[in-house]
């Protein structure tokens, strides 16, 4: 793969994720898109300004001068194309085909929570979001989160504290950190993490990035907790994101006479779980024995058995004994089996020795 062409074409106005996909599909890859005739692009489904701008970036663009500053950056590019894409992130809808990288993204940041909220924090909302971050880190979950004042950078910093993994995720490009008195914390998050952004490098930090970054917040985690929040916030679009990308959302009560709290106090009330300790979390989002899940993972890869578990499990419970007469099986061979999925965090026992498929396998997970 030709990163080059990566970058030129993440630079381009009106290509984004969909486009990206067409030019994929009908050129076979991104060199032989960018030289492309005006008319084979227009057949590839580009609209006149898209071409118009592609056609421009040829001469304005050097793809090499790209690459040399993106290794000057000390970041590095991930792209669909890439194992090492995020799979959490690569499974909504329209995934940033390009995603800079201060950091390292790791395997185990598949088992993710973001914790966002208000820039304008009050002591209590900056103190839930250290203890649920600090809960959340000392259990092995990565913590996900904007690097904005306020909420943000309290669990970013938790979690550091705590000894975890936390990545950031900006509204500007990875070499323009915002704030800028946060720069210090950015550095740490990368060295224990990632700072990452689907935004090119130079890109400053306008307040149109923000919402559009809040998909990637809510698209890297398994659940996506509203500490404070005023009515109109910029969480509440992450919210919003993760109920569309089938995340769980999550919410902390806050005083009903302070507006930071009108927000989170209402997405309870629209169902919203109520979250008063990390264990509220880890305990909906499966993730309590995380650490045994990836070790179980990685030493125990998906046999036979646990692909036709696989399906014949849905939402649905499905009791043990039904599982053994479906699958011709001894009943102690079933329950080994879905002992180490559940293990894996696969499956899950919801009572009387019925078990129903894990959201992950239900969205087309796999296992390593």
């Amino acid at each position: 793969m030709d990163q080059r062409y990566w970058l030129g074409f993440n630079r381009i106005k009106g290509i984004g994720a969909t486009r990206f996909r067409r030019l994929l599909d009908a050129f076979g890859d991104l060199e032989t898109a960018w030289n492309a005739s005006p008319a084979a692009l227009r057949d590839a489904g580009l609209d006149r300004r898209a071409i118009e701008n592609l056609v421009a970036s040829r001469t304005q663009v050097n793809l090499d001068d790209e690459l040399r500053r993106l290794e000057q950056s000390g970041a590095h590019l991930i792209t669909w194309d890439d194992p090492g894409y995020p799979r959490n992130l690569l499974n909504i809808a329209q995934p940033p085909p390009v995603l800079y990288v201060k950091g390292a993204l790791l395997p185990a940041d598949e088992w993710a929570v973001a914790l966002v909220g208000t820039r304008h924090a009050s002591a209590y909302g900056r103190e839930v979001a250290r203890e649920l971050a600090s809960g959340l880190a000392a259990s092995g979950v990565t913590v996900v989160s904007g690097l904005a004042r306020g909420v943000d950078v309290s669990a970013h910093r938790a979690a550091l504290e705590a000894g975890g993994r936390t990545i950031a995720v900006l509204g500007s490009g990875v070499d323009n950190i915002y704030p800028p008195e946060h720069a210090g914390v950015a550095e740490s998050v990368a060295q224990a993490g990632a700072v990452i952004s689907d935004y090119a490098l130079g890109t400053p930090p306008e307040g149109a990035n923000f919402p559009p970054r809040n998909r990637i917040i809510s698209g890297l985690s398994k659940g996506v907790v509203i500490v404070e929040a005023g009515e109109v916030s910029g969480a509440l679009i992450t919210a919003d994101f993760a109920a569309e990308q089938g995340r769980d959302v999550f919410a902390v009560p806050g005083n009903i006479h302070q507006r930071t709290s009108l927000g989170a106090n209402k997405l309870i009330q629209q169902g919203a779980k109520m979250v008063t300790g990390v264990s509220d979390i880890l305990e909906e989002l499966n993730l309590a024995l995380v650490t045994e899940q990836r070790t179980a993972r990685a030493a125990l890869p998906a046999d036979a058995t646990e692909q036709r578990l696989l399906a014949c499990l849905s939402a649905d419970p499905v009791h043990i004994d039904e599982l053994g007469v479906q699958m011709g099986l001894p009943i102690a061979q079933v329950s080994g089996a879905l002992a180490l999925m559940e293990l894996k965090g696969m499956v899950r026992q919801v009572g009387g020795m019925n078990y129903v498929v894990a959201k992950e396998a239900r969205a087309g997970y796999s296992v390593d």
